[in-house]
């Protein structure tokens, strides 16, 4: 079909289910590129790695650029403090093989999954580049995209133009799905994201995407079936250059220069660990403020009438997300809650009756970083369907097409985040 690159998922090759004996006889030592090595056409020059030679030799006789995530294994001794009792660190390794075949990119994952116990930490995060015709591209995997490092680090300082991410994620409603927040994420940072998801309905695994700054060139999500889906697009190389790319948005213009509008009554709910301010919308048109901790939400909107079956909610969360990996969250969220019960607010809901007129979302936020989310029922997104103003807020453009299951600003403080449990 013409492609230059393709993305295939994180686990995909041989799966996620290891020890660290277990992976072991997969794994394989994967030289720094700057060796200029095609394993295709020397396959002896290192140690064994016929996997990095079949992946090299797909590229090379398709001459298409091939992105895989695969194990690597580096010896260590005692002479190392670091160094595993089994003499050996096995990192979670992206590679990527030009359309010669050459080695051109090799990424250790810097921020692991709490049960990839089969993998080391990486000593330093690695901000990997490369350039090619169609752009310069940078690379991570699956829980780096919600850190600071590498994957901020390789669009705000090393202004990559897009990002190769292969990915084992389970999707978590409200916030959390994949197709969900990679759309926001590539709209948040103003860069392509190549998703490639491995599909695995009974963990929750499913959707991939070809994000763009401004929206989802392609996308497909199925908790249905087995079935996997290729996903093809031509996304703009260059995407900073392109007349249509969205502007620079400060994200609390807008929700500093107005009054509050009058706080109705609140209450608290979870979202999963996350204790969030709520008030319900209880009128089919209104205008509200919620606050929590140093951010407050607002929220002007209008639907065509009032359901007596579901409860919309406007929420504001600022402050420590996860268990053991804690990280600093704002979000500002129009929620539906999973029943009437306002107990159940925050809880899961993947459809959705109530479509809205309009709505308009925004935030006191204390970041930079805010990821632009809006879902509708069945898991869908809504390309071209809102967009963001340079004061920050985020706004239906014509109505929603479909009923709405959340419209959220995720916000990320970074430099809140406390230092990490399990780095030596």
């Amino acid at each position: 079909q013409g492609a230059h690159i393709i993305v295939t998922p994180e686990d995909g090759i041989y799966g996620w289910r290891f020890t660290r004996e277990t992976i072991y006889p997969y794994l394989e030592d994967i030289p720094d590129p700057s060796v200029n090595w095609i394993p295709c056409t020397d396959p002896t020059r290192f140690a064994p790695a016929p996997v990095q030679e079949r992946l090299s030799c797909m590229a090379r006789n398709n001459s298409i650029y091939v992105v895989a995530n695969i194990g690597d294994k580096k010896p260590c001794n005692s002479s190392d403090p670091g160094c595993p009792s089994d003499g050996c660190y096995q990192y979670n390794t992206d590679v990527v093989f030009d359309t010669e075949g050459k080695l051109v990119a090799r990424y250790h994952k810097y921020n692991l999954f709490r049960r990839e116990t089969q993998f080391n930490y990486p000593k330093e995060p690695e901000a990997i580049t490369f350039e090619t015709p169609f752009g310069k591209f940078g690379i991570f995997t699956c829980f780096d995209i919600l850190f600071r490092e590498p994957a901020v680090v390789l669009v705000s300082e090393l202004q990559v133009d897009t990002v190769l991410f292969p990915t084992a994620w389970m999707n978590v409603l409200p916030f959390l799905t994949a197709v969900e927040f990679h759309s926001a994420w590539a709209m948040g940072m103003g860069v392509n994201l190549l998703s490639a998801n491995t599909h695995n309905i009974s963990f929750a695994m499913t959707g991939s995407g070809l994000f763009t700054p401004e929206g989802p060139a392609a996308y497909h999500y199925d908790s249905e079936t087995e079935e996997g889906r290729l996903l093809v697009a031509e996304l703009s190389a260059r995407p900073r250059l392109s007349p249509t790319y969205p502007p620079a948005v400060n994200w609390s213009l807008y929700a500093t220069s107005i009054k509050n509008f009058p706080e109705e009554d609140t209450f608290s709910a979870a979202v999963r660990r996350d204790i969030f301010t709520f008030s319900e919308l209880g009128r089919k048109a209104g205008n509200y403020t919620v606050c929590q901790g140093d951010l407050c939400c607002h929220l002007i909107y209008r639907m065509p009438h009032k359901s007596k079956d579901e409860v919309y909610v406007l929420g504001a969360f600022d402050g420590l997300h996860g268990s053991l990996i804690k990280y600093h969250w704002q979000i500002c969220t129009l929620l539906k809650c999973q029943s009437t019960d306002l107990n159940t607010c925050g809880q899961p809901v993947e459809t959705a009756q109530t479509k809205f007129e309009m709505f308009s979302l925004s935030g006191t936020f204390g970041t930079n970083y805010v990821f632009p989310e809006v879902l509708y029922s069945g898991v869908q997104l809504a390309p071209g369907e809102f967009e963001v103003l340079r004061d920050g807020r985020l706004k239906s453009k014509h109505g929603t097409s479909k009923p709405l299951v959340t419209a959220t600003l995720f916000g990320r403080l970074y430099e809140k985040d406390l230092p990490h449990p399990l780095r030596t």
